[in-house]
């Protein structure tokens, strides 16, 4: 198990963040158990991404951090902290997702051998 992007490790950390911001911010009810599954998701990916390296699982953290961006009006979070701190994890997840995704040499590969660019 190695790390690969840096970025992984980021998105580790952002989901153990999660996890814990629901009992530090003080959530309450449904928010509680969305906040630690979507931070169980994050963390998943990133150690996905240490055991084996694909560009894949990048895309799945893109669509765990738009859940957080929209979890807070869908699911209705009591204090202000709480849907600061989805909203700025999910912002974070998707960044650090797609730095990755434009860094990786197999997605580039993937990307250009799949889509073809015409010159001028």
């Amino acid at each position: 198990m190695r790390i690969q992007h840096w970025q992984d490790a980021g998105s580790l950390l952002v989901g153990v963040w999660l996890v814990l911001s629901s009992f530090v911010l003080g959530l309450s009810g449904a928010a509680v158990w969305i906040t630690i599954a979507l931070g169980l998701g994050v963390m998943l990916f990133a150690v996905e991404a240490f055991v084996v390296p694909s560009y894949l699982e990048e895309w799945g953290e893109m669509l765990l951090g738009l859940a957080l961006v929209l979890a807070p009006w869908s699911i209705g979070y009591e204090p202000v902290s709480a849907t600061v701190s989805s909203v700025l994890s999910g912002l974070l997840v998707i960044l650090l997702a797609a730095w990755e995704l434009m860094t990786d040499r197999d997605f580039s590969t993937w990307w250009h051998d799949h889509w073809p660019h015409r010159a001028g």
